[in-house]
Formats: C-alpha cells, sequence, structure tokens
C-alpha cells in the first residue's frame, strides 16, 4: 500500500513560504518523471485544536518530495476544499475519482 504524507505550513501568514520551496522542488521532479498525473501536492485550510493551518497533503507518487520536507505518511485526504498546489489538473480525476 502506498500512503499519502502530509506537512503542516503553518498559519496563512507564512504558509506562502514553504509552499514556494515545495513547488520548486516538486517540479523538476515532475518534468522528469514525464508530468504523470498522479503525482500532485495538494494544500486545505485546516483548524487545529488551538489556531487554523495550511496542510499540504502529497500524493503516493510525490514521496520523494514530500520525504525530503520532512512530512509524515498520512491518510488519504477527502477532496472537500483541496487546492492544488503542484501537479496538473488531470489528478482530481486520477487520485480522486469516485470520491
Amino acid at each position: 500500500m502506498q500512503h499519502w504524507y502530509s506537512k503542516s505550513l503553518g498559519d496563512g501568514m507564512w504558509a506562502d513560504i514553504p509552499s514556494e520551496e515545495i513547488r520548486q522542488l516538486f517540479q523538476p521532479l515532475f518534468e522528469s518523471a514525464g508530468r504523470p498525473a498522479e503525482m500532485a501536492v495538494f494544500t486545505r485550510h485546516e483548524e487545529g485544536s488551538l489556531h487554523c493551518e495550511w496542510v499540504a497533503y502529497f500524493s503516493p507518487a510525490a514521496a520523494e518530495i514530500a520525504i525530503v520536507v520532512e512530512a509524515v505518511p498520512s491518510e488519504k485526504p477527502i477532496r472537500e476544499e483541496l487546492t492544488l498546489l503542484a501537479g496538473n489538473d488531470e489528478c482530481w480525476t486520477i487520485l480522486f475519482e469516485g470520491t
């Protein structure tokens, strides 16, 4: 079984910095892999116990990037309110078909 990964990006004021770092790591690997639809990173604004935070979710095909940024294995996120951070639009059908 392949795992999804997740990483907290912090609150909204600071989430752009790690988001851009993830994009910069992702793009060359994505291109060299032939731009596979199943390789993607998503973000979502989530409410934590103390404050709200942005969380990045890495598909199993993006595991190499997830490991580099010290993301942790997680459950597959629900599609609701996810935003595509890196990848191509075909990923929605491939990764969330039927959800």
